[in-house]
């Protein structure tokens, strides 16, 4: 078992990271809450297979659970669902002193926690992500959102879970695509604080080890953010540079209509054409973009989006929640391992998008 401590002003929690942990989830959660009523909130997809595991784990340790489930993919971060799941914790009569688990990838944990966050004016969270992407940065932090029609993560606030309980062998399950998914994340970590890990994933790439380093990779890339988070919890500094390739990335999901790229795939597109533009403007030690393209290729996630949907990206990052007036600020890198915030006027972003 691997475990760090998430240490802020006002509240410290443990993330624990431990293979086959869905299997004594219910004694984890026995360790810190002591009330009665469970609501888990999940997707279609995890439904099937660990909602059952989870919620029978937990029922044996006498608590009395509810499952809810929400369709899969990215346009659950809604208005709209968050209304039906304010709903059922109504007709379940939740109450404050009572928990509620997000178990699925990004978008349950993102909507799940911002339910929590706003439901009776905060209700208790557990994160347990199972999509690589989610165990290694959308479960840490406190970051909780929805989306609205205009972009993404519009609506939201920063609300820090109980604890973050992750399970490796999950991943075992996951489908190759949602997998690379999340290994854009894992490049981001490499790409803006630690050069040995971004050469390790080249090398990981090459390899059969996958499952046998991943545990590792996990802890390094939560560390990363920890100490990140610890430092800037409200992302008013450095705790910007963990958008690196976002701020593209979100552009791209949102004009494909959340249908065409994954949010990973827009993230590495994001991250390299980025990098392209500021090693042309000179401020990235040139071949850095060659290098992040060619992880990016090992690992099967794209670099190229079509021009035609430039116009439609520029238009959402002027609703950037990163945005401050006539400014936003950019995460650049000056070499692998190293990023810095660049602040460019809202009429200079095509130099770099």
């Amino acid at each position: 078992m691997k475990q760090l401590n998430v240490e802020l002003p006002h509240k410290t929690y443990s993330i624990i990271i431990e293979n086959g942990l869905l299997k004594t989830i219910g004694k984890q959660i026995k360790t810190f809450y002591k009330g009665q009523k469970i609501v888990i909130v999940t997707d279609e997809n995890v439904q099937v297979l660990y909602a059952k595991k989870v919620a029978d784990a937990l029922s044996e340790e006498n608590y009395e659970v509810k499952v809810l489930v929400i369709p899969a993919g990215e346009a659950s971060k809604s208005l709209t669902q968050l209304s039906k799941l304010y709903t059922n914790f109504i007709d379940f009569e939740l109450t404050r002193s009572d928990l509620i688990i997000a178990l699925g990838g990004g978008v349950v944990g993102d909507l799940t926690g911002f339910a929590a966050s706003t439901y009776l004016r905060g209700v208790s969270l557990v994160q347990i992500p199972t999509t690589l992407l989610s165990q290694v940065d959308s479960s840490v932090g406190g970051k909780v959102a929805i989306n609205l029609p205009e972009g993404k993560n519009l609506v939201g606030q920063f609300y820090h879970p109980e604890k973050v309980l992750i399970d490796p062998e999950v991943l075992k399950t996951l489908e190759p695509r949602v997998l690379k998914d999340g290994m854009a994340e894992v490049i981001k970590y490499g790409c803006i604080k630690d050069h040995s890990l971004f050469n390790e994933l080249v090398q990981l790439a090459e390899s059969d080890t996958f499952y046998e380093d991943i545990g590792s990779i996990i802890h390094r890339c939560c560390d990363i953010k920890r100490e990140i988070v610890e430092e800037d919890e409200l992302d008013l500094g450095n705790r910007m540079l963990l958008n690196y390739g976002h701020t593209m990335g979100h552009g791209i999901e949102k004009a494909y209509g959340y249908k065409t790229y994954t949010h990973g795939e827009g993230v590495a597109i994001g991250m390299y054409q980025i990098t392209l533009k500021s090693e042309e403007q000179n401020l990235t030690e040139k071949g850095t973009a060659s290098q992040i393209k060619g992880l990016l290729d090992k690992w099967g996630l794209p670099t190229e989006v079509a021009d035609e949907a430039l116009t439609e990206i520029r238009e959402t990052i002027l609703n950037d929640k990163k945005r401050k007036g006539h400014y936003i600020h950019l995460v650049l890198l000056n070499k692998i391992g190293e990023a810095f915030l660049h602040k460019t006027e809202i009429n200079d972003i095509t130099y770099f998008i």
